[in-house]
Parts: structure tokens; C-alpha cells; sequence
């Protein structure tokens, strides 16, 4: 099977899904977020206060890059921003399946509105933000994936399924 990468906008389930996922199909699961905070020492949001986020962007990329050659038959869910450089379109489809979650944006803000730890939201009105960063990020991520599964009003197993059912 190889992997199965999952991208979608912040809040669209692709960290949940991916766990729920690993499980159904007894493969491990990764976060990119999770791994670079994991190698950079720091939380995301200290990555983009101090750095700034043309640098977190850069390390999304070089993660990319180093899981091509290491990871196998996982589950990696990815952020949400990372679809946006077009250089990573041509990794993420090297590196596997490539499945966009896609919600709109009253789901997301539903599920993220009181969510501090979302650099990205932190504004006056994150709900305007939402919706434009997804009206520039839908046809990215259609075009950086291989399959659409949408989430909205649906269970996990209904998603699970979907997914299950065309990758195999």
C-alpha cells in the first residue's frame, strides 16, 4: 500500500482521522507539525513568534523531502499551509496518496474557534481570516491531491470508509 498523506485546512481532522486511520489500517501515523516541533525543541507558534513563518514553511518542506526517503506504509498528516508552496505538490505525491479533507469554513470555525494554540487565528476576526485563507487554499489543495474525501456532517467511520475504499 505506501503512504497515505493527509491535507486539508487547519481543523479539517486530518491529525484525528490520521490516528483513527493507523488504527483501522495497522500502519503508523505521523504529524509533521509534531515532528518538527519535535527536532526544532519548540511549539509552532514559537517557531513562527520568533522566526517567523517563511521559516516554519521551510522546514515543512525539508521534512517533505526527508520523509521520501525514510517513511513507508505510514499515515502523515500534514499542516494546513504546507499544500500552499507548489514545490511540495511534487513531494507529497512522491511520498504517497495525497488525500485532501476538505471542510467549509463554518465546520472549521466551528471546531477551532476557541483553539489558542493556532498562530494563524490569531486576529480580531477569525472567522473572516478562515474564509479567506480557504477561498486561496480549496483549488491548492484539489490540485495538490489525488483524492477528495469532504467532511462535513459526517461520522469517522463514514470518512474512514471513504478513504479505505479508494485506496484499494
Amino acid at each position: 500500500m505506501g503512504n497515505i498523506i493527509l491535507i486539508g485546512f487547519m481543523g479539517c481532522g486530518k491529525s484525528t482521522i490520521g490516528v483513527k486511520l493507523s488504527y483501522r489500517l495497522r500502519q503508523p501515523m505521523l504529524d509533521t507539525d509534531k515532528l518538527i516541533e519535535k527536532e526544532e525543541g519548540r511549539t509552532i507558534s514559537e517557531i513562527f513568534e520568533t522566526d517567523g513563518e517563511e521559516y516554519f514553511r521551510n522546514l515543512e518542506t525539508e521534512c517533505i523531502k526527508k520523509l521520501i526517503s525514510t517513511v513507508h506504509n505510514q499515515i502523515i498528516s500534514v499542516g494546513g499551509g504546507l499544500p500552499m508552496r507548489e514545490e511540495n505538490h511534487a513531494l507529497l505525491k512522491e511520498l504517497g496518496m495525497v488525500v485532501y479533507l476538505r471542510a467549509r469554513a463554518e465546520t472549521i470555525y466551528e471546531r477551532v474557534k476557541h483553539d489558542k494554540t493556532r498562530p494563524l487565528l490569531q486576529c480580531d476576526d477569525p472567522r473572516e481570516k478562515i474564509r479567506t485563507l480557504m477561498e486561496k487554499r480549496a483549488a491548492v489543495y484539489e490540485q495538490a491531491s489525488d483524492v477528495i474525501v469532504d467532511v462535513d456532517n459526517k461520522d469517522f467511520d463514514t470518512i474512514l470508509d471513504e478513504i479505505v475504499n479508494v485506496i484499494e
